[in-house]
């Protein structure tokens, strides 16, 4: 599969929650990676998603935030993941910073000045943080 967003995340669909507007879809990765998303009743329906169907998630990187101290804050974004900083790659303005978490890696785009606030470095470690509502779900035809 090619798309434009780098984050690609390719799975089991563990769990649906049904909503009358919006279903909450939980997505494990063969490595044990959890991917929440919040899509509409109607994409869940058209999709077949249900436990056990092999789907894929989407994020854009500018959709991840990046951080350093989660662990002592609470946060709403569903999705946390901890892993070390392998890539650090700076631009004009933003740079794009690579956390891999087990067999995953995950890109986020984020400014300049971020990266030396929070002191990101090849070796940190970091937390990738998008919500629910950023991840897109698609399945193979």
């Amino acid at each position: 599969m090619k798309t434009s967003a780098r984050n690609q995340f390719s799975g089991e669909v563990t769990e649906v929650k049904h909503g009358a507007v919006n279903d909450e879809v939980t997505l494990r990765t063969p490595d044990g990676l959890e991917i929440v998303a919040i899509i509409t009743h109607g994409s869940a329906e058209s999709l077949g998603l249900a436990a056990g169907k092999q789907a894929f998630a989407l994020v854009k990187a500018s959709s991840v935030i990046v951080m350093v101290d989660v662990a002592t804050h609470q946060v709403s974004a569903r999705n946390c993941i901890e892993g070390t900083v392998t890539a650090v790659t700076k631009g004009a303005v933003n740079s794009e910073v690579t956390i891999r978490a087990g067999s995953a890696q995950i890109a986020a785009i984020i400014t300049n000045d971020s990266v030396e606030r929070l002191g990101l470095a090849n070796g940190n470690t970091a937390t990738a943080v998008f919500k629910a509502s950023s991840v897109i779900i698609g399945v193979d035809q």
